[in-house]
C-alpha cells in the first residue's frame, strides 16, 4: 500500500480507506478532521453541526468511560487524532493522574474559546 497522501482523493465507503487517508494526512488538513458536534444552543447561533476544536472550548464527553463529563479541552493532538479535557483523567498505577485520550468525534461543544479573531471570523462565515 502506498504511503503518499493524496490531495486528489475525495470520498470512500470503505472503513479502510477512510483510516489511510486519515492516517496519512498532513496536519493542515488533519486540523479540519478535528470536528466535534455542536450543542443545540450553538447549532442555532452558528447554523452549522461541526466545528474544529480547539484548546480552552468547553466540552461533554458522549461516550466511552468518562461520558457526561464536562470539562475544558486542555490539548488537542494532531499527531495522535485524540483530544486531551481536564475532567477526564485516569489515575496510573504509581498514583499520579494522566490525561484519558478522547476521539473528537465523542465530544460535544459546548462553549467556545473566542479569543482569536479569525476563529470567531470562521464561524460567521457560514451564517446565513
Amino acid at each position: 500500500m502506498k504511503k503518499e497522501f493524496s490531495v486528489h482523493w475525495k470520498e470512500s465507503k470503505k472503513p479502510r480507506k477512510k483510516r489511510k487517508y486519515i492516517a496519512n494526512a498532513p496536519l493542515h488538513i488533519r486540523r479540519k478532521l478535528m470536528a466535534a458536534h455542536l450543542s443545540k444552543e450553538l447549532r442555532k447561533r452558528y447554523q452549522r453541526r461541526s466545528f474544529p476544536v480547539r484548546k480552552g472550548d468547553t466540552v461533554k464527553v458522549m461516550g466511552g468511560n468518562f461520558k457526561n463529563s464536562v470539562g475544558k479541552v486542555s490539548r488537542v493532538d494532531l499527531k495522535n487524532y485524540v483530544v486531551y479535557v481536564e475532567n477526564a483523567q485516569m489515575n496510573k498505577r504509581d498514583g499520579t493522574k494522566t490525561f484519558y485520550p478522547i476521539n473528537p468525534s465523542n465530544l460535544l461543544i459546548q462553549e467556545f474559546n473566542l479569543d482569536d479573531k479569525t476563529r470567531v471570523e470562521a464561524l460567521m462565515r457560514g451564517k446565513k
